[in-house]
């Protein structure tokens, strides 16, 4: 059986690619990154939910914070806030992490050749979230391209392939296919501030909340820390 990894975040859209990759049964693996990410909780709540499917994760590090450029990683840069979703202009949000994806793709890649597996899925989408390069069709066409050009896939091995289901997909789309294959989207954090409870005013809260607003179900992070006291 085809083995896969996920690249996992614990956000939205990285949580239903994993319930995705499960459910078309194969051995998958997630993959998570620290890298000096200033929304490090979402790597606890990463655990929570491959702790719950029973499924490996493996968390890779890199050092990003040395690099800068942007207000996930460097503390000089402040965090942009919002009252409304309309206030988010179009153009390279600070929270663009330079080449992330590029430097994520390029270590799964190693750590998949290394472990036999050709696989690698990701939650990229452009529809809601359109101001990010390193999400794009032609990035991870060209991306896939370089993998099997510099990996042994060149000299007759295994091809990689980046699978990216949800590409074209709005996030309330994203969340009512999760949530068809029973994902549990109770851990899922996607604020950018770094807590546990969203703060509700970051981009990524901002885009959540439209999204689960548009599925007519109540987000069940929220539901959870309510239950919890925690709200």
């Amino acid at each position: 059986m085809e083995k896969n990894i996920v690249l996992f975040s614990g956000g939205i859209d990285s949580t239903t690619a994993l319930y995705w990759s499960i459910h078309r049964n194969k051995r998958t693996t997630a993959l998570t990154y620290d890298y000096g990410q200033r929304n490090a909780v979402e790597i606890w709540g990463a655990q929570r939910i491959t702790d719950t499917l029973k499924i490996p994760l493996k968390i890779l590090h890199v050092d990003l914070e040395q690099i800068g450029g942007s207000s996930l990683t460097d503390p000089s840069v402040s965090l942009p806030q919002f009252d409304h979703i309309v206030q988010i202009r179009a153009g390279l949000p600070t929270t663009y992490v330079p080449f992330r994806n590029g430097i994520f793709l390029a270590m799964a890649a190693a750590w998949a050749e290394a472990k036999d597996i050709t696989g690698i899925v990701c939650g990229f989408n452009v529809i809601d979230s359109p101001n990010y390069p390193d999400t794009r069709e032609t990035f991870v066409n060209a991306m896939e391209k370089a993998i099997n050009s510099g990996t042994s896939a060149a000299m007759g091995g295994k091809k990689a392939h980046i699978l990216v289901p949800f590409l074209n997909k709005r996030k309330s789309a994203i969340i009512k296919e999760g949530l068809s294959l029973g994902a549990d989207y109770s851990y899922s954090i996607s604020c950018y501030s770094g807590s546990e409870i969203p703060c509700q005013k970051c981009s990524s809260c901002l885009l959540r909340q439209k999204a689960w607003e548009e599925t007519g179900i109540k987000d069940p992070l929220l539901a959870r820390l309510e239950k919890e006291g925690k709200l």
